[in-house]
């Protein structure tokens, strides 16, 4: 928790909800265990979504589809999802709760690894969201970077860890140093590549928010 846990309690209080196919998909991440975009996380994607009504979305990382849901329930206007996802045991799922949703002819699961599929797109998108395996983010950048149109919004999730971020690599243990030093990477080139205007922002475990120039 990077901001005080008292303050994201009544921020969340104040939160109207989802729609019942997002609580309950919700309800059964959370009870088997599933990382879920955050309730915060949650709120400032409808804001960006209603800020940029983006006709063509890309997600890295689907999970169970929640996510993708959300975007497609919130977007105020018809979109194209393009979803990637490369866990086997996810991807069922998801298929089950886009036809759940009545989503299934707005969202598309591509399934693979977004190293591998990410080169094979060609049209751009007007908003990613990267909520992927977070020492793939650097990796991810340049085809991402590729296929986002000017003007274009890129937000990914969990890039803080938790206040990890901020630690020495010696104060991290061992086995999350690789992506403790990815991440950084990340961060840095986020906020210093000239194609880029970038802010990082404390909601949830760490978003940051990317427009192309």
């Amino acid at each position: 928790m990077i901001v005080d846990e008292r303050l994201v309690t009544y921020i969340n209080s104040l939160e109207t909800g989802n729609t019942d196919i997002l609580n309950q998909i919700e309800r059964e991440a959370l009870k088997t265990n599933v990382p879920i975009i955050r309730k915060e996380m949650q709120t400032f994607l409808k804001l960006m979504l209603v800020m940029n009504r983006p006709k063509r979305i890309l997600e890295v990382g689907t999970a169970v589809g929640f996510s993708s849901i959300l975007m497609a329930e919130y977007n105020p206007i018809d979109c194209e999802i393009l979803t990637i996802e490369n866990y086997e045991k996810r991807i069922p799922i998801a298929r089950e709760n886009f036809t759940r949703a009545g989503k299934e002819n707005t969202i598309t699961l591509l399934t693979g690894d977004a190293k591998d599929i990410l080169p094979t797109l060609a049209d751009p998108f007007d908003f990613i969201f990267m909520d992927a395996a977070k020492g793939q983010y650097i990796n991810f950048m340049p085809e991402v970077l590729r296929l986002l149109k000017p003007g274009g919004m890129l937000i990914s999730d969990n890039v803080l860890q938790d206040g990890d971020i901020i630690e020495s690599r010696f104060a991290v243990t061992r086995r999350n140093r690789t992506i403790h030093k990815r991440m950084r990477e990340y961060l840095y080139e986020l906020t210093h590549n000239e194609e880029l205007q970038t802010a990082v922002l404390p909601i949830g475990d760490g978003i940051t928010v990317s427009v192309k120039k």
